[in-house]
């Protein structure tokens, strides 16, 4: 007989998603402005206006036309433009087109091929416990933490290969927090004595439903269960950490098992229209069972994490706080996007730290799943807005506006723009 299945706590079992009110088109009231009307080549060059989404688009078409120019991109969320970076060379021609397509354009010192040397050399030289690395295409830098683990000889030979660079290559850090995968506590999905929160709903080749989340959460547990000490109700399928990524698919035992492509944030419910990479610069918000929504910024791409249990590559880095049990929780955008998975790093909800996220579209592909579930279409997100009140539901614009805190009661301000939260602006309560 089949079933439909929704956990007693949604926001631990519903998929990862975004705006089930759909209010993307009021909290972003410029989202899709472009230079439309004037196409001479004054207006073609000026930077457009972009959602974040949009300019994730465009940085990829612009890698491929700038070819060894390009030096990475970030999303300037305060001028909504994307800003792209350029190593001067004798053709100019691809800066102009690069203008022309609606960028921001920088002149920078390192490529990405030289900033990906120096990655591959502090893997060789300094895969130490408690240490990081990203590409920051805002500094043009290479963003290197230690946590507070990494002390004494350890300390001296990070040090020492980041000043092997050469100068202007890299910026080393130190954390307050000690890096760590955050695979307990929580009351979202539980695997033996493992607790962690479920990431997106998916359907897989086969069209069985199933849903991803942490790596390091596949591999603790086979068998897992939407009530502490019920039984299980999903087994892992794949499950990849540490290595090249850290992300699991979990298929649902039941073949009748439905599974929506959204996520509860508490005291509403929030769809997602698909699924994107990651823009440094954009900001983002995590669904976690441990401290529900949070959200912040992306810091850095492609980044490498030396937990305990082993390395770990290809991640998003971010100042989104997360605590034990919001492993494998959804990262998603304000406009409707799924991007990430939560990993793991340092701090807490208390003091902040960095948090790193497995990107979903590498996800994705190495599984051979597809979201799950039915996303909400133009017109079903702008009936959600105007059901959910304009003023009280949005008013900010991606970098002010989003939605209302989970965990702490959830006060509807955000920044300067008004909260996602209830048709009064307030927000779930984790």
């Amino acid at each position: 007989m089949s079933h439909k299945r929704i956990p007693k706590r949604r926001a631990a079992m519903a998929a990862g998603g975004v705006m089930a009110l759909g209010a993307a088109a009021v909290l972003l009231p410029n989202a899709n402005a472009s230079q439309d009307g004037d196409t001479s080549d004054d207006v073609a060059a000026a930077p457009r206006t972009l959602k974040a989404a949009d300019a994730s688009d465009l940085a990829e078409r612009l890698a491929g036309l700038l070819g060894d120019a390009f030096a990475g991109s970030y999303y300037d969320a305060g001028e909504r433009r994307l800003v792209v970076n350029v190593v001067p060379g004798d053709d100019n021609q691809v800066v102009v087109e690069a203008k022309k397509a609606g960028a921001e354009v920088r002149e920078v010192d390192n490529s990405m091929g030289e900033l990906r040397a120096g990655a591959r050399t502090l893997e060789s030289e300094a895969t130490i416990p408690g240490t990081s690395w990203a590409i920051d295409p805002r500094t043009n830098k290479l963003l290197v933490t230690a946590d507070t683990t990494v002390t004494g000889a350890d300390w001296e030979r990070l040090e020492s290969t980041v000043e092997s660079l050469g100068p202007g290559m890299a910026a080393i850090k130190k954390s307050e927090g000690t890096f760590k995968t955050f695979a307990s506590g929580g009351d979202a999905v539980f695997g033996g004595g493992a607790r962690c929160s479920l990431g997106f709903n998916v359907t897989t080749g086969d069209g069985s439903p199933a849903f991803l989340t942490a790596g390091h959460c596949g591999v603790a547990e086979d068998r897992w269960s939407d009530a502490q000490g019920g039984q299980p109700i999903a087994t892992v399928d794949q499950a990849v950490f540490p290595g090249a990524g850290d992300f699991a698919l979990v298929t649902y035992d039941d073949p009748a098992t439905e599974a929506p492509s959204e996520v509860d944030l508490g005291d509403q419910t929030v769809r997602i229209s698909g699924a994107a990479d990651a823009a440094v610069g954009q900001r983002v918000f995590r669904m976690g069972s441990t401290t529900g929504l949070a959200d912040g910024q992306v810091l850095g791409l492609d980044a490498t994490v030396n937990y305990p249990e082993g390395t770990v590559t290809g991640l998003i880095q971010t100042d989104v706080c997360a605590e034990p049990g919001d492993s494998g929780g959804s990262l998603f955008t304000q406009d409707g996007l799924a991007t990430g998975l939560t990993s793991g790093g340092s701090g807490d909800c208390a003091v902040g730290g960095e948090t790193f996220f497995q990107p979903v579209t590498t996800a994705l592909e190495a599984v051979g799943a597809t979201l799950g579930g039915e996303a909400a279409g133009a017109d079903d997100r702008a009936g959600g807005a105007e059901t959910g009140g304009g003023e009280a539901v949005g008013g900010g614009d991606e970098s002010d506006g989003g939605y209302g805190g989970a965990g702490d009661g959830g006060a509807g301000d955000a920044g300067d723009g008004t909260g996602f939260g209830g048709a009064d602006g307030s927000g779930p309560t984790g």
